[in-house]
Order: C-alpha cells, then structure tokens, then sequence
C-alpha cells in the first residue's frame, strides 16, 4: 500500500512538473524579446542545421537561449523548413516569430532608384556609387549602356539606352551585377511602353517611337508640374509643326555633355549656345537625334497627347518656386513674359541663379565664357 502511494505521488509529482515545464515553455515560445539587431541583417548561411541557426541567434541575442525553440522545432517538424538568407528581426520579437521567419525565409534586397529625367551619365554616376557592383569608373558603366540589343525592336537606330532606362525604384539581391540591373531598367521601359503606350502610338502619325520617346524625354526635362506636361508637349509640337527651332536648354546642355564640355554649374555658355552639334536645338531644327533623359510614363503620355493649344512660347513664373511657368502664342507677350523674369532675377541678391528656365522653350542666363 506504501508502495503504490509512493507511485502514485511519483506521478503526480511527475505530471506537475511536466505540466508546469509545458506551461514555462509556452511563456517562454511567446516572450518578446527586445534586442538591438533590428537594424541588423543576420546571415543564416546554406548548410546551417536547425542547432546551429539557432546558436547564431542566441549568441546576436535575437533570442535569449536556443535549446527552447530548438525543442520546440524537433517535436513539430518544422525544423526540416528553415531555410539560409539574410534576415531583419524586428525588436522584440517571440521565439515562434522568429521561428515563421525563418520558415517563411527572407533575403536581404538592395535597391537602386533611377530618377524620372536623369540622363545615362547620371545613371552611370549612380551605380558606380553601389559597391556591390564593383565598377571602377562611370565610364564603365556607361560602356554598358551601349549595348542596344534589347531595344532594337522599338528602336533600330539606338546607340545607347538613353530614354530607355525607366526611372523607377529597383530592388535585388546583393549578388545581382550592373548589367543586370541594366537590363531591368529596360525590361521596366518596356513594360510601360507595351502596357500604357504601344497602344497609342499610332495616334500619333509620323512619329515613330523613337521620336516619341525623344518628345517625351523634352517634356521630362522641362516640366516641373504633372498638369504642364501636355502644355509644354503642345509647345514642342506647335514649334515643330511651324519648323521653328525647339531652343530647348537640356538639348544645349546635353550637347555640351556629348562633347566633355559641360561645367555643371546649371548655367548655360555662349560657347554652348554657339557649340555645333545636332542636339543643339538653337540652331538645328526639328526634334534632336534621339532621347536625352529617362522619360516617365506622365511624360511619354504627354508626348503621345499634347494639349490643344497655340502655345510657341513659355517662361517661368518668377513669383512661384515650384518651376511653374507661364505660357505664351506670341512673341510679343513672351518678351514681356521674359523681362518679368529678368526684373526679379536682378531683384534678388544670388548670383547662382544659373539656368533661369525661360525663352523658346527654355532660354538660359548666357554667362560668357
């Protein structure tokens, strides 16, 4: 009787201890814990057991010991699904929360963003400033530019992507290389143009879409408001009906790029206005040989459909600084359009003025050299 009473203590003692081991570990799987890793990309390399992932997580102190969790994984089987990457963990966060991320798995994305007007220079200048693409010059990037393989179904005569490198936000793993990411800018640009403007593009007769892009990659670079761009299209297609010179700046400035000349200062030379080149739209008319930034979808849209209007002119607004501009059907009031703006920028006590965003479509402050 002795004996069995002592059993049946043994028992309960052992169903005790049980239940309150079960009920310390359930705490213990759910605890928070707060850690200073969140900002923090833990690598959990290929190979790594369950045992070992989870010691490199005890010894950052994303969780407070490894053996709870890794019992937990062998009796659920889940250990078999945590899968290697690069990981952020939020603080504080439980043991099982760490356990779904893992299962879930997670890799560490860079990301690369193109700005909506940025030339190949600036592209180039951009990744060369990513040091997983171990690029030794902007000229090296920009020799990846010229390869137009991918775009010579749009584009036959392209000597490089400029205006097919679609100004976006890119995201990829941190072993992703330069020309790939190249090539996402471009399959991005065709995306849009298959998506949002191939479909249009016959509307627009006479223009091919190398011209369309060109139009559009004007617009970028001269609208500083969404609601101006079928405005300044209009204008540029107003002038170019008329065979009027586009006397477009960032055409001048481009040129000056092309020929190693441009000081990047943002004003515009009289050795640049009298530079001969093709792109110099002073001087040469109708539209530039090809596109000279990257264009967005609102611009190559503008391009495609311009408002309906008489406009041959715009000045910028001198009392707004939002790059607002007014806009003119004759001379005569673009003159006085021109010496509204001229008045103020002799008001202001800033020489750094530059490029004062006025004339044909933009005539600069000429500096001499």
């Amino acid at each position: 009787m002795k004996i069995l009473r002592a059993i049946l203590i043994s028992v309960l003692l052992l169903l005790i201890a049980a239940g309150g081991f079960s009920f310390w570990l359930y705490r213990e799987l759910r605890r928070p814990i707060a850690h200073q890793q969140a900002e923090q990309f833990i690598e959990i390399p290929r190979g790594s057991s369950p045992a070992e992932t989870l010691e490199r997580l005890a010894s950052v102190g994303i969780i407070s010991r490894a053996w709870p969790l890794h019992l937990y994984l062998r009796a659920s089987g889940a250990g078999a699904q945590l899968k290697a990457g690069e990981y952020r963990f939020p603080s504080p966060i439980s043991p099982l929360g760490v356990a779904r991320k893992l299962e879930e798995g997670q890799q560490r994305l860079n990301r690369f963003t193109v700005i909506e007007g940025w030339t190949r220079w600036d592209v180039a200048a951009a990744l060369v400033r990513v040091p997983e693409f171990q690029l030794a010059s902007a000229d090296e990037a920009l020799e990846l530019m010229n390869d137009t393989a991918s775009v010579k179904d749009i584009d036959p005569e392209a000597q490089n992507l400029e205006g097919y490198l679609y100004p976006d936000t890119y995201t990829f793993p941190p072993q992703t290389t330069a020309p790939e990411v190249i090539k996402m800018m471009v399959r991005r640009f065709r995306q849009v143009w298959r998506e949002k403007i191939a479909e249009h593009a016959p509307d627009a007769p006479g223009q091919t879409p190398r011209q369309v892009v060109t139009i559009a990659s004007l617009i970028e670079t001269e609208a500083k408001l969404p609601e101006e761009r079928p405005l300044i299209s209009s204008v540029i297609h107003n002038r170019l009906r008329l065979g009027i010179p586009l006397g477009i700046d960032s055409t001048i400035i481009y040129a000056a790029k092309l020929a190693g000349k441009w000081k990047n200062d943002g004003k515009v030379y009289q050795s640049d206005l009298d530079r001969s080149s093709p792109y110099n739209t002073r001087n040469v008319n109708g539209l530039p040989p090809g596109p000279l930034a990257s264009p967005g979808e609102k611009s190559l849209e503008a391009a495609l459909n311009p408002a309906a209007t008489d406009y041959l002119y715009y000045v910028r607004e001198p009392s707004r600084n939002d790059g607002a501009h007014n806009f003119y059907s004759n001379e005569t009031d673009f003159e006085k359009g021109v010496q509204s703006l001229r008045q103020w920028e002799r008001t202001r006590d800033d020489t750094s003025a530059g490029n004062a965003d006025v004339g044909n479509a933009n005539v600069g402050t000429v500096v001499q050299p």
